[in-house]
């Protein structure tokens, strides 16, 4: 502190310990007893001091008030009953706390404030603490110690400043904690993607705190279940899970089985339901339950799941009685669920629901500039998989990534295709070495797998799934010719950017800056067609 800057009068904030505090009439003077312990310190000099008690302790704290007046007659003691119902109970104790210094002048330019942690029970030493880290009282911790060995009779005391800008090493050490979170999270991948890194450090703090459901939306092989499961590690390893990571893909559910699967059911429930079965609900409990392709649940088991995610309890098939499961849900989607409840095959009520943490994963072609760190990636996964080592030459892979990079390179099963293609290369390298007839051998076969015309016959058929026989009348040739391909791509496409690009490889690459989605859909508004109600994305003949 500059010498020309006067010192602030400190004040001291502390609770009446009735076990510790109390002492004998006669023995209080030869015992230790924290609060009037503070008068003794001639280091600790104290304008004021405001002791908390409970109104029922009222007499033992005008005792400590007049012992520390008569040993300390400069410090004037203020006394403030606080009632606390339940001193255990950390709502009712935190409430009243704060209500008690929400209504006292706190004034951090005038004076200073210790908050003395050594007395009370250890709730309501832990809500100071919380009060003093968000500066509902913007003061500094005091704990105090009894004397030890041929220290003073009053003993020892250490200020514990909350400002952490002064402690380096514990900001260091939670940005370490942090960045192991994200690379853990991104499983160790160096990722370049601006867009996606932020999405990842976003879901790497919100799982640290948060059990409220969490939607991750994004195209088929984008990385949705890896990461899912990349969640629940993460929290299991910081202790905030203890369950079991439970994952099923909803688009294999059916009829009964879905409920039974799902919630469980009792013997004799239904038709061969011999024996009783728990269900993934139950199995989850205290963990992580991961519903990939939740769109395709049935409204029945929507309205259960939402039930179970809210209130933590849910009847089983063939059951009398509810049972309990507190678990935290991930889900998973390609389908735009937004859509899906204009339709009526998504209940609103549970996307809003679900739709409190939502991060939309982007395709593998929206984050090229990831491709050299991933393809890396899955080489080692090769290797660990099958205990084989395979590197590419130099110009193999030169000529790999410039082909994956290219206009050509749609990526329509992203992730999944990307993990294909290298399988495939590492299986079929010579001599643990991918080289440029492997790599020309696997663009051809990628090649095949994402373009082409539609086959004789298909495009006729997809004009009239999306337009109806009077549809297709009254279009012109041309017309009927050009939107029988643009379907056929659409259909093979997992989204509209994805057709888009596929469509607008050749112009898009001669210009800076397009937006092959609104190309496309300005192309099907012509027909009175729109991306999510075509029939393959899920809306019904002649909707």
């Amino acid at each position: 502190m500059n010498a020309s800057t006067p010192t602030r009068p400190r004040i001291g904030i502390g609770l009446i310990g009735a076990t510790l505090d109390k002492g004998g009439q006669v023995k209080r003077w030869s015992q230790w007893r924290p609060t009037v312990a503070l008068a003794l310190h001639d280091d600790l000099l104290y304008a004021r001091l405001d002791l908390i008690h409970q109104p029922r302790d009222r007499k033992l704290a005008e005792r400590v008030a007049a012992d520390v007046r008569r040993l300390a007659p400069e410090t004037e003691v203020t006394l403030h009953p606080v009632a606390i119902a339940d001193p255990w109970d950390f709502e009712q104790t935190y409430a009243a706390l704060a209500d008690w210094a929400d209504g006292q002048p706190l004034d951090p330019e005038r004076f200073a404030y210790d908050v003395h942690i050594t007395t009370g029970t250890h709730v309501a030493q832990i809500c100071l603490f919380l009060l003093c880290e968000a500066r509902i009282i913007p003061g500094a911790l005091l704990q105090t110690a009894p004397p030890r060995g041929d220290e003073p009779a009053h003993g020892s005391w250490r200020r514990i400043d909350l400002d952490l800008s002064r402690y380096d090493r514990l900001a260091q050490r939670h940005a370490a904690r942090a960045a192991y979170g994200l690379a853990f999270l991104k499983a160790g991948i160096a990722t370049e993607s601006p867009t996606y890194n932020a999405l990842i450090a976003e879901i790497e703090r919100v799982a640290g705190v948060s059990r409220a459901p969490l939607l991750l939306t994004g195209p088929t092989g984008a990385g949705k279940t890896r990461l899912a499961r990349r969640i629940y590690e993460l929290k299991r390893a910081r202790h905030l899970v203890a369950g079991a990571f439970v994952e099923v893909n909803c688009a294999t559910l059916r009829g009964d089985g879905a409920m039974s699967t799902l919630f469980g059911h009792t013997r004799g429930a239904f038709t061969g339901a011999r024996e009783a079965r728990d269900g993934l609900l139950r199995r989850a409990d205290g963990g992580v339950l991961f519903l990939d392709e939740i769109g395709e649940l049935g409204l029945d088991e929507q309205a259960m799941l939402l039930r179970a995610i809210e209130e933590g309890r849910f009847l089983p098939l063939g059951a009398d009685r509810e049972v309990e499961s507190r678990f935290q849900l991930i889900a998973g989607t390609n389908r735009d669920l937004h859509a899906q409840v204009t339709q009526g095959r998504f209940r609103e009520d549970l996307l809003a629901r679900i739709d409190l943490w939502h991060w939309h994963l982007p395709g593998l072609r929206d984050r090229l500039e990831d491709l050299p760190p991933n393809l890396a990636y899955e080489l080692g996964e090769f290797e660990r998989r099958e205990g084989r080592r395979v590197t590419f030459s130099r110009e193999a892979r030169a000529a790999f990534l410039a082909f994956a990079t290219g206009p050509d390179a749609t990526w329509r099963g992203n992730f999944r295709d990307l993990n294909a293609a290298v399988t495939r290369m590492a299986t079929l390298a010579p001599g643990g070495r991918i080289d440029g007839p492997t790599v020309e051998a696997e663009q051809d076969r990628l090649a095949r797998a994402w373009g082409g015309a539609a086959p004789a016959g298909e495009g006729e058929a997809l004009l009239l799934e999306a337009l109806g026989p009077a549809g297709v009348a009254g279009l012109d040739r041309f017309d009927r010719v050009q939107l029988a391909d643009v379907l056929a791509v659409c259909k093979r496409s997992p989204s509209l950017s994805a057709a888009g690009r596929v469509l607008f490889a050749v112009s898009r690459a001669q210009r800076k800056s397009v937006n092959d989605a609104d190309r496309l859909r300005k192309y099907l508004a012509r027909f009175d067609l729109q991306w999510h109600t075509l029939p393959w994305n899920g809306a019904a003949p002649g909707d």
